[in-house]
């Protein structure tokens, strides 16, 4: 915060210089205060590299069976009101060069498909992984899993919409169903995608591949009737499963259009781990003073 408080003193002395050098009628300049409200209402983030910010504020979390026939209503219903604090979230997978670096540096286990050249390769999501693997990894490098709630609003917005480009599905926007059950590849890819790819499928705050490609862990526990019991800020998941199971969003290369949607919810034992899920990373953001 330190840095924060500089940077406004330093707003406010060239405030000072410009009434200084253009103080030369009552009719050229702003009042004080309104100079200092429009200059100093927010100090702009420093976000994190390869990261995306997501400021505070209410999201729609769930889905509405009306507005989407496809939602599932045992687990996505009811739609609610979720307030979240800033977070920023990794904009890419976790990709099998940056596990490899992880697996190196600490003499963790690799991933279980490491030399499996269909999931190995570096620029693609790391798979075969466990959700202990996968917040080992995030602890490393000094993050989390994000909870549910955070990946949702990065995936979604605010405002409810399906899929993060909207309302309407594209099959070009994303990397799905790659088993022939509609047109065959209709993104290119017999399997996982690079991480840095479907840029035009991109969340509202530039996060790629949150959907499709590869499903990814989160940190909460899997309760199907949680959303009726969540908490109204910063929900982080029920104590524990009572199945044993962990939460994962936005399906993969191998899922249907069913479940390519931003409110999907799965889960898996907590020491499964396999060809269709990997993870991203988050971080708690600075409050604004």
């Amino acid at each position: 915060m330190k840095r924060q408080n500089t940077s406004k003193s330093l707003v406010r002395l060239l405030i000072l210089l410009m009434f200084v050098l253009y103080g030369c009628g009552e009719n050229e300049k702003l009042p004080v205060e309104e100079v200092l409200e429009l200059t100093d209402e927010t100090q702009p983030i420093e976000t994190p590299d390869g990261m995306v910010y997501v400021p505070a504020g209410d999201f729609l979390m769930g889905s509405d069976l009306e507005e989407d026939p496809l939602a599932d209503p045992l687990d996505e219903l009811p739609q609610h009101k979720i307030y979240l604090d800033a977070f920023f979230i990794d904009k890419y997978e976790v990709s099998n060069a940056d596990y490899t670096k992880f697996v190196e540096a600490t003499g963790h286990r690799n991933s279980i498909f490491w030399d499996n050249p269909k999931f190995n390769q570096p620029d693609r999501p790391v798979v075969g992984v466990t959700w202990g693997d996968a917040a080992a990894y995030a602890k490393w490098v000094g993050k989390r899993l994000p909870t549910e709630a955070e990946w949702e609003k990065a995936a979604r917005g605010t405002d409810g919409r399906i899929w993060p480009w909207g309302n309407e599905f594209d099959p070009t926007k994303c990397n799905f169903d790659d088993e022939g059950k509609f047109d065959g590849h209709l993104d290119g890819f017999a399997m996982a995608a690079p991480v840095d790819s479907f840029h035009q499928g991109a969340s509202p705050y530039g996060a790629l591949n949150m959907v499709g490609n590869v499903a990814e862990w989160v940190s909460d526990w899997f309760d199907q009737e949680y959303y009726a019991v969540s908490p109204r800020e910063n929900p982080k998941g029920p104590k524990n499963s009572g199945m044993g199971k962990k939460s994962w969003r936005g399906a993969s290369w191998f899922a249907g259009l069913d479940h390519m949607r931003c409110a999907y919810r799965d889960y898996d034992d907590i020491v499964a781990s396999g060809q269709i899920i990997g993870f991203r990373c988050a971080m708690d953001a600075p409050k604004s003073e």
